[in-house]
């Protein structure tokens, strides 16, 4: 009965609040097919490091100036049009049913673009900002990203113990990365010898992943790759 009384419930809900996109405002999905087929895709060839698309044999104008620690990063958009609409709606407008279709996009993204995991980490929030928001967006999306690729996830295992300026208010990539240094820690050993996929928003100097990735890596993780909704090309 209880799966049942679900479906009911959720079409009752779909009744009184049908779902509009979040471009058009048509009825039907939070992104319509029309809006879905207008967005701003990376397209290959991309760097092979930071995921941006690059006319081959050339160097990548993208990629972190500073030494990383992880392996390399993915995403399928560019932050710009209806996905930066939707990853602003889903970040500060408390819009959380919109991780739903962005993590199956980027479920459909990591099966075309396979990359070596064995469990999915969100990047982490500090307790300051989660308790201004009441949620943290990237465990969302990983969340939603686990049941669709059936990998266990972990989401207590890597914490934001200092409480850092938000990167956008940084003014240069060398800051964001300054800012960010021993920001995280591991406080268990459950990524040891595991290959780990970290999942985020929006990737922009690719600072947080990377501080991620070196915490993760302190703690024995053998490999730390990182995919987000978009990415913000400079």
């Amino acid at each position: 009965m209880l799966p049942v009384l679900e479906g009911l419930k959720k079409t009752a809900l779909g009744l009184l609040f049908p779902l509009r996109c979040i471009e058009c405002g048509k009825e039907g999905s939070l992104i319509c097919v029309a809006c879905y087929n207008r967005l701003p895709c990376i397209l290959p060839p991309v760097c092979p490091f930071c995921g941006v698309g690059k006319l081959l044999d050339t160097s990548c104008n993208n990629c972190p100036t500073f030494e990383t620690c992880i392996d390399g990063i993915r995403s399928p958009f560019r932050f710009e049009g209806t996905i930066r609409s939707a990853v602003h709606q889903l970040k500060y407008r408390n819009l959380r049913a919109i991780a739903t279709p962005l993590a199956a996009i980027m479920a459909d993204f990591a099966k075309d673009n396979p990359l070596p995991y064995d469990i999915i980490i969100p990047v982490p929030l500090h307790r300051k900002r989660f308790r201004e928001r009441g949620y943290n967006q990237s465990e969302l999306l990983a969340k939603e990203f686990g049941k669709l690729t059936t990998v266990q996830i972990e989401k207590d295992c890597l914490i934001r113990h200092r409480h850092t300026p938000a990167q956008a208010m940084s003014k240069s990539i060398h800051e964001r990365h300054y800012n960010l240094v021993d920001a995280f820690i591991c406080q268990n050993e459950s990524v040891r010898g595991k290959r780990v996929l970290l999942i985020d928003d929006v990737a922009t100097s690719c600072a947080t992943l990377d501080a991620c990735a070196r915490a993760l890596k302190s703690a024995g993780a053998v490999s730390v790759w990182g995919l987000t909704v978009a990415r913000d090309i400079r």
